[in-house]
């Protein structure tokens, strides 16, 4: 899923995937990996904050599938360090609603 300033691409849990020791925890509903480039910002501070927003932001929604556990990868596009991190979030919960993963 596409926005102005974030990518959302999903798909199921492959727990397979995972190193051995990884395997063993419990399945969550979700996992999350978040990127955020050197083209969004050049400082490296800069990223690492947003990065902190959006992963806060998204443990606190319960995200999931009827279908079963899902692994989520939401990339910044250039542009999104500018932007309010309210914009920023509405639009990660809208892009969350049109692929069907929250309420």
């Amino acid at each position: 899923m596409h926005g102005p300033f974030l990518l959302l691409r999903w798909m199921d849990a492959r727990p397979e995937l995972l190193p051995p020791a990884q395997r063993s925890h419990t399945a969550s509903p979700w996992r999350l990996g978040v990127v955020v480039s050197s083209k969004v910002h050049k400082r490296a501070v800069r990223r690492n904050r947003l990065r902190r927003l959006l992963h806060a932001h998204l443990q606190q929604l319960p995200i999931g599938r009827p279908e079963g556990p899902v692994w989520l990868l939401l990339s910044c596009k250039p542009g999104s360090a500018e932007r309010d991190p309210a914009s920023l979030l509405g639009e990660c919960d809208q892009l969350l609603l049109r692929a069907g993963l929250s309420r």
